[in-house]
C-alpha cells in the first residue's frame, strides 16, 4: 500500500471515531444498577456506542478500546488524567543516548486471564504482531519500530528506525495493548488480557458485563462487576439514571439535559476536558477561502463566547488552535483572532471574495447542527453570504466533504489525540492545507529532544492559527453525570479508555 493511501486510511479511521463517540449504536433493555454481586459491589454505566465486536486489532472505532483498554487489556505504559505517561506493565524504562532504544523493566507476577504468565516474550509478540496481523489503519505509528528483543523474562528492548517522541505516547493507545501468545484466537468474542477485569457476559444490543479478576497482579478495583449498558436514545439514558437503572452516564450527548441533574444532591455533574476540537474547517485549496484574508475575515467574524453559550449551553473551552489543554505544548491562542466584526468586513473586502456565497456543509451530528445556524448568522452579520447544507453522517458527509473536498466550510470534531499532523499535515486531506514549513516543524518536533518537541510543536500550532487554516470553535467538554456516591470518575477524557480501575462508592 502506498504511503498516501495508508495515510488516507488513518485519517478516515480518525473521523469515523467521531461517529462512535457522538452517535448511538444500539438500544437495550433494562439492566439494573446493582447486580447479584450485591449493593456497592456492582456499578452500571450508560454509554452510546456498542462495539461491533471485541477485536480492535481488526475493527476501527472508539467503542472497543473504550470498554477494554486499561480494564481488560493493559499496556506497558498508560496515560494519567493530566495526559502524562505513567508505568503500567513496565515498572520503569530508559532511553539510549541516540534516542532510538527503549529498555523496559517489566512488573513481576502479572498473568493473563487464561492463566499464562506475562513476560517480555509476550510484549515482543504483541509489538511485532501489530505490523504482522493488525488490519486497522491506526497501527501505522508502530512502523517506526526496527527490532524488538526479549532480553530476559523481565526486560524488553525496542529499537526504533529513527528517534521518535511520538512512539512512546502511542504505546499508551490500543496499539500498545499486551496480548497473550496463547490467547489471540478468539479476540472478537473472548479477549485475553492482564487487566483487573475480564469479560463475563455480552448481551448483544444491550450490555457488556466485566468481572473483577481474583488473580489480578496489581491493586484490585473496588467493583466486582461493571456493566456497560448501551442506549440509542440519550433521553432514555437520562431517564435510566433518574430511575436508578444505571449509576453513571458516561458522556452526556446534549448539555441542555444537565438541568435535570444539576443542583440535585442525588447526583454529581463532572465537567472536564477531551481531545475533541470542534473545527469550523475552511477549504484552503479551492473556492473563496483559498484567500488568507478571507479566512482571517471568517475568524474575526466568529464570536466564540456567544456561539458556545447559544449552541452548547455555555459548555466548551475556546482554544485557538489544534492543541487541547491536556497536551504539554498547549498555549492559549484565542487572542490571535478576537471577535471584531468591523475588521472582518474590512478583510473580506480586501480579499476580493466579497459577494461570493460560501457553502457551509455540515454533518448531521448534534454539535454541528446546533452550531451551524449560529455560525451562518454571525458570518452574515459580517458581510458574508452563506448557504447552509446538512449532509447525512457518516455516508454523505464522508463522501462529499472528507473524500471529495466539495465544500467551503464544514463543522467537525476531531477526537483523536495529538492529531494536528493528521488534520493539517497532508495537502491532500480535506482541509487542503499546504504549508511545507508547517510539515517541517512537525517532523523536527518528532526527531528532537522532548524539550525541543514542546517548543517546536508550539511554533507549528501558532503558525497554523496565524494562517487561519481553520477556526477552532471550542473544545468539546467531557460531561459525566452520576449518583452522588460514585467516586473516582475520570474528569478528563484524554485516552481511548474509559478507565474503570479507580471507581468506587462512598
Amino acid at each position: 500500500m502506498s504511503r498516501t493511501r495508508r495515510a488516507r486510511r488513518i485519517r478516515m479511521a480518525g473521523v469515523l471515531l467521531i461517529c462512535c463517540l457522538m452517535a448511538a449504536c444500539s438500544a437495550g433493555s433494562t439492566a439494573g444498577g446493582h447486580s447479584a454481586d450485591g449493593p456497592g459491589d456492582a456499578v452500571t454505566i450508560g454509554l452510546t456506542a456498542e462495539p461491533a465486536n471485541l477485536d480492535f486489532t481488526k475493527t476501527d472505532g472508539a467503542a472497543i478500546p473504550q470498554a477494554l483498554l486499561y480494564n481488560v487489556y493493559e499496556n506497558l505504559v498508560k496515560l494519567d488524567q493530566k495526559g502524562e505517561i505513567k508505568p503500567s506493565l513496565a515498572r520503569s524504562w530508559s532511553l539510549s543516548k541516540d534516542r532510538r532504544t527503549y529498555t523496559f523493566q517489566l512488573v513481576k507476577d502479572a498473568k493473563f486471564s487464561n492463566g499464562a504468565p506475562f513476560t517480555a516474550e509476550d510484549a515482543k509478540f504483541s509489538i511485532e504482531r501489530v505490523a504482522a496481523k493488525w488490519t486497522v489503519a491506526l497501527k501505522a505509528p508502530m512502523s517506526v519500530v526496527d527490532t524488538v528483543k526479549a532480553v530476559s523474562p523481565g526486560e524488553l528492548k525496542v529499537t526504533l528506525k529513527k528517534p521518535s517522541n511520538d512512539w512512546l505516547y502511542r504505546m499508551t493507545t490500543r496499539i500498545g495493548a499486551m496480548f497473550s501468545r496463547t490467547g489471540v484466537d478468539k479476540l472478537a468474542t473472548d479477549p485475553v488480557g492482564t487487566g483487573p477485569y475480564e469479560v463475563r457476559k455480552w448481551n448483544r444490543g444491550d450490555s457488556i458485563t466485566l468481572a473483577r479478576r481474583d488473580d489480578y497482579w496489581g491493586s484490585a478495583p473496588h467493583f466486582g462487576s461493571v456493566t456497560l449498558k448501551y442506549f440509542k436514545d440519550p433521553t432514555a439514558m437520562n431517564n435510566a439514571l433518574l430511575t436508578g437503572t444505571i449509576d453513571v452516564i458516561g458522556v452526556m450527548q446534549s448539555p441542555d439535559s444537565l438541568y435535570r441533574f444539576e443542583n440535585n444532591p442525588k447526583y454529581q455533574v463532572i465537567e472536564g476536558s477531551t481531545n475533541g476540537e470542534v473545527l469550523l474547517t475552511l477549504n484552503n485549496g479551492s473556492g473563496p477561502l483559498r484567500s488568507k484574508k478571507a479566512r482571517q475575515a471568517v475568524r474575526h467574524a466568529i464570536d466564540h463566547k456567544a456561539l458556545v453559550d447559544t449552541c452548547w449551553a455555555g459548555r466548551g473551552k475556546p482554544i485557538g488552535s489544534m492543541v487541547p489543554p491536556t497536551d504539554p505544548w498547549y498555549q492559549d491562542l484565542t487572542d490571535l483572532y478576537p471577535y471584531d466584526r468591523d475588521k472582518a468586513k474590512k478583510l473580506l473586502k480586501e480579499s476580493g471574495e466579497a459577494g461570493r456565497t460560501l457553502r457551509l456543509r455540515i454533518p448531521t451530528l448534534p454539535y454541528a447542527t446546533a452550531c451551524g445556524t449560529v455560525v451562518k448568522s454571525q458570518l452574515e452579520q459580517a458581510g458574508f453570504k452563506v448557504a447552509l447544507d446538512q449532509l447525512e453522517f457518516p455516508a454523505a458527509w464522508l463522501t462529499t466533504v472528507l473524500k471529495n473536498a466539495d465544500y467551503d466550510m464544514t463543522i467537525m470534531s476531531h477526537v483523536e489525540p495529538r492529531d494536528m499532523r493528521t488534520v493539517f499535515g497532508d495537502k491532500n486531506y480535506y482541509t487542503r492545507y499546504d504549508n511545507p514549513e508547517f510539515r517541517r516543524l512537525l517532523e523536527k518536533a518528532d526527531l528532537g529532544s522532548e524539550k525541543e518537541q514542546v517548543g517546536t510543536v508550539r511554533k507549528a500550532a501558532r503558525m497554523l492559527s496565524e494562517d487561519a487554516a481553520a477556526d477552532w470553535l471550542f473544545l468539546l467538554p467531557n460531561l459525566t453525570v452520576a449518583d452522588a456516591d460514585i467516586t473516582g470518575l475520570p474528569v478528563n477524557s484524554v485516552t481511548e479508555s474509559l478507565d474503570l480501575t479507580g471507581l468506587g462508592r462512598s
